[in-house]
């Protein structure tokens, strides 16, 4: 007993204050597999609850210009920077990424989503057009829709929280954000600034819990008439159900199974590191991670053999270890699911050429229980095969030779999801044509994970619905009107 009264125990902010709750779930150290704090298992009357207060909220904080806005969210910026290195560890010790990844991915990230929207807001236009034979003038006004349900996933914690929270409020808006309840802890630490930065009660509300719990209450709250949710298929199907009476308005960020395309005239000394990093980086556990490798045929043996010379450098240890390159997978459920794909691979006759079942891996006494794989790489594989398929979201990637750009287009297309890819080429008017063609909503090449915040981020087919970015989540996050005036 004695041990379980030392843990962390979260408690849900609402009406600018902490709450405790009645019940609560267990969270686990992903690189121990020991539970290390607790989460609040909310429900129905903790929504009702924030609803209310984001609700009283609402009328102060819209009717705030939006230079006093972004003032609030430049020393939120600021707040969160001073605290970097105490948050990267908290998110490094909670999600089982590297310590290295968190203090230069994911915290400066989080920072930077809240400067930018505090910038972006303060640059939008509205339309105006005249209508002089009859006497008319037509102009538009935005304004903010009123309270946001923002609901984000466990990869990228606080990056994917920020990321909803700082365009929500920017335009005026009050929130409800559901963090994750794997990943729970730099949302709770980001409550305990919000009132430093000088953001009024209620006006950002964080409930903690499950999704068929607190997240379906949220969804289904008819006072709350914008989702922006990133996460799983499955979960979104629910979501635009339980949103379906409503009419809400919808944002999904939902999976990828990203292509890499590598053409014969790539320049392997780049292409190489740049693709096991977009193939394991944060354990696979991005969205936007390549987890199937088209390589063209006259370079296929040589790509492959450098690159699982390059993959099984990829240190995987302790998130702490400064050489790590890779940390611990997300739960014991996630790994026991993610090792279920290669050995459907195995049983379909494809090769392992490194990673899972094949080379040993060296962990720590302590750290035996954690949720650690190797990075794999997979060939011999059909394009049919669920591995190259479905979304496995963890640091599993197929390689496979190609010939012809047609023949690789048609195969990269061939699933579901539309969300990222990457081409390696140094053929400029390939790389524009093949481009053109892909259907995903990223496209980057001869490079992974440049981001852009001002240009629209999203997926096409089962990657989601809308976009993300300066304009787009603007336009998300507000009403438009358009208004006559007759003189």
């Amino acid at each position: 007993m004695a041990a379980t009264k030392a843990l962390l125990m979260l408690e849900n902010f609402i009406d600018g204050k902490f709450l405790p709750c009645t019940s609560y779930i267990d969270s686990y150290d992903p690189s121990t597999g020991e539970v290390y704090y607790r989460v609040p298992d909310s429900g129905k009357e903790e929504i009702d609850a924030a609803v209310e207060a984001a609700r009283r909220a609402f009328p102060g904080w819209s009717s705030r210009s939006p230079q006093e806005r972004s003032q609030v969210l430049n020393k939120l910026a600021d707040l969160l920077e001073q605290s970097l290195e105490e948050l990267a560890q908290a998110e490094s010790k909670d999600q089982g990424k590297t310590l290295t990844l968190a203090r230069t991915m994911d915290i400066p990230r989080s920072v930077q989503n809240f400067r930018f929207f505090a910038s972006s807001v303060l640059h939008h236009t509205s339309e105006c057009t005249q209508m002089d034979h009859l006497g008319c003038m037509h102009y538009t006004v935005r304004t903010p829709v009123g309270i946001a349900g923002l609901i984000s996933p466990w990869n990228l914690p606080l990056y994917l929280l920020t990321w909803k929270i700082a365009p929500a409020m920017a335009a005026g808006n009050t929130v409800i954000a559901k963090p994750s309840e794997l990943t729970s802890v730099t949302a709770w630490m980001l409550c305990k600034l919000l009132d430093k930065a000088g953001v009024p009660p209620g006006v950002v509300n964080i409930v903690f819990g499950t999704g068929p719990r607190v997240g379906e209450a949220l969804v289904s709250h008819p006072e709350v008439p914008l989702i922006s949710f990133t996460g799983s298929q499955p979960t979104a199907e629910r979501i635009t159900q339980l949103s379906a009476p409503h009419c809400k308005k919808l944002s999904l960020e939902l999976g990828g199974k990203n292509p890499a395309i590598i053409f014969e005239d790539a320049n392997l000394d780049e292409c190489i590191p740049a693709t096991v990093r977009s193939s394991f980086a944060n354990q696979g556990e991005i969205c936007l991670c390549t987890s199937r490798i088209f390589v063209q045929k006259s370079i296929y043996s040589e790509f492959l053999k450098r690159f699982v010379e390059a993959t099984r450098k990829w240190k995987v240890g302790v998130p702490s270890d400064p050489s790590a390159s890779m940390g611990a997978l997300i739960s014991k459920a996630h790994l026991e699911k993610v090792r279920s794909y290669v050995k459907k691979a195995l049983s379909e006759g494809a090769q392992i050429q490194c990673g899972e079942g094949v080379d040993k891996l060296h962990l720590p006494a302590r750290n035996q229980a954690g949720y650690f794989m190797l990075p794999t790489v997979i060939t011999d594989i059909k394009d049919e095969s669920c591995c190259m398929k479905e979304e496995i979201f963890g640091p599993v990637t197929c390689v496979t030779p190609f010939d012809s750009e047609e023949e690789v287009i048609q195969r990269a297309n061939s699933v579901k999801y539309g969300l990222a890819a990457t081409v390696w080429s140094r053929d400029v008017g390939r790389v524009h044509r093949v481009a053109k063609q892909l259907q995903s909503g990223l496209v980057w090449t001869n490079c992974w994970l440049i981001r852009e915040l001002n240009l629209p981020f999203g997926g096409m087919k089962s990657s989601g619905i809308g976009r993300e970015g300066a304009k787009d989540s603007y336009d998300f996050f507000t009403e438009i009107k358009t208004i006559t005036v007759k003189h």
